[in-house]
């Protein structure tokens, strides 16, 4: 599992300029959801061949000095509790600020390796000025230009040394179903219920992260690894902000799922949390199950569940084969087909198709609807074949790639899911030349 690397700082310092950078500077690694609640960004880079997850926790403008500072603390503190190393990014610019010191004092509490950016020194005069920043108590200081990417070598040089090894993830054949969702949503209430009293079925494994630990699940012929991201936390903890840490455990959780169980609150709807949570879990290329709880709170007719059900595949597009299971945790209704379906969806993750029935079936489909032409030019796929990945991923090989354009390839994607069962998961399609 991957660290996690938190950028801090008050507003307007080139966080975001800087995390942008990051995650594209190997675009075959990024992995990136923006604009979770208030502007967070959620992203994978690696540097030297270890990759770790970067948050960006964004920054404040509105409200008082005292609402101001208030926030910071939260984000801060969040971040020094949950992060494995810590960039602290300043403005040459505009020098040493109050705030800078606010978010300073909080980083000298803890023992995390702390790394003091100076960001748009892009010049010599700069990097001159750059060293009135030593008064924030930091041993050493690192002046970057985020829009250019100078001196970042040296920073992510220095970072990748101090975070810790990848853990190695213990053998195990069980498929692993993170519980992810929003705070409130039934998380808990949904993992009590399956577990129910019988607590002789449950064995805990050690803790895979700090929060999000495995339970094995062993009942009703099923058998498989709970990843609970419903943890119990310290009352001290109550004032962070409850959004930004659910959404920092379901990185976690993921990196180390098969399939992303999502529970959602129908009394709530379909929020801008539960999509970027979705979005994460798809980007990921986990499988994805929707779990609607509370569904006993909500007033129904007829139309209820088809209705509600459309609004989530509309937020949800373009990957709408996903399954929706309408439970009730607090009565138990559905949990068991909760489960089932997070199975078969396990299942079809794991899927592998042999070589020569799909060319069979995918060159069939793509000689009766070839690619469009291009500028005059026809493209003609030969050979395709499934790559030997976790998650289905696919390859066409044809003689002209770059002129297929991403129309078709939702359309041969559409194809693969007709032809083969592949609901709920992602499907990556590489066109490559033959």
């Amino acid at each position: 599992m991957s660290a996690i690397v938190a950028v801090v700082g008050r507003p307007n310092v080139g966080k975001s300029t800087f995390f942008n950078r990051m995650i594209k500077r190997r675009e075959a690694i990024v992995d990136a959801v923006s604009g979770v609640t208030r502007d967070r960004n959620y992203g994978k880079s690696d540097w030297n061949g270890k990759e770790f997850s970067l948050i960006d926790t964004g920054g404040y403008v509105k409200g008082s000095e005292d609402v101001f500072e208030t926030e910071i603390d939260k984000q801060v503190e969040l971040a020094i509790d949950e992060a494995d190393a810590i960039i602290f990014m300043v403005d040459v610019e505009a020098g040493v600020t109050g705030m800078d010191e606010v978010v300073a004092k909080l980083l000298h509490r803890t023992s995390k390796p702390v790394f003091l950016a100076v960001n748009k020194v892009d010049n010599a005069k700069r990097a001159a000025d750059a060293a009135e920043f030593y008064s924030l108590g930091f041993e050493k200081i690192y002046t970057i230009a985020s829009i250019n990417g100078s001196g970042t070598g040296e920073l992510l040089d220095d970072l990748v040394e101090t975070l810790p090894e990848k853990e190695q993830k213990v053998e195990d054949e069980l498929p692993r179903f993170a519980i992810v969702g929003r705070p409130n949503a039934g998380k808990s209430s949904f993992i009590n219920a399956l577990i129910g009293e019988e607590r002789y079925i449950v064995t805990d494994v050690a803790g895979t992260t700090r929060d999000a630990i495995d339970t094995r699940y062993n009942r009703f012929g099923f058998e498989f690894n709970l990843v609970d991201t419903a943890g119990i936390r310290r009352k001290s903890k109550v004032k962070e902000d409850l959004e930004f840490y659910s959404v920092m455990r379901s990185v976690r959780a993921l990196e180390h799922c098969d399939v992303a169980v999502l529970v959602v609150d129908a009394t709530r709807g379909f929020e801008g949390q539960d999509q970027n949570i979705f979005w994460l879990a798809q980007r990921n290329n986990k499988g994805v199950v929707i779990l609607v709880n509370k569904w006993d709170l909500v007033e129904k007719d007829t139309h209820s569940t088809k209705n509600f059900e459309k609004m989530i595949r509309e937020h949800c597009e373009p990957f709408t084969d996903v399954p929706i299971v309408f439970i009730s945790a607090l009565t138990k209704q559905r949990i068991f087909k909760a489960i089932e379906t997070a199975v078969e969806v396990y299942e079809n993750r794991s899927r592998r198709i042999p070589t020569s029935k799909f060319n069979e079936v995918m060159l069939e489909v793509i000689n009766h609807t070839p690619p469009p032409a291009y500028k005059g030019k026809y493209v003609k796929i030969k050979y395709c074949t499934q790559l030997p990945t976790p998650h289905p991923t696919f390859a066409f090989f044809c003689n002209l790639p770059q002129y297929i354009k991403d129309p078709y390839k939702r359309f041969l994607e559409n194809k693969l899911r007709d032809k083969f069962d592949f609901h709920g998961v992602p499907i990556t399609i590489y066109f490559r030349k033959k």
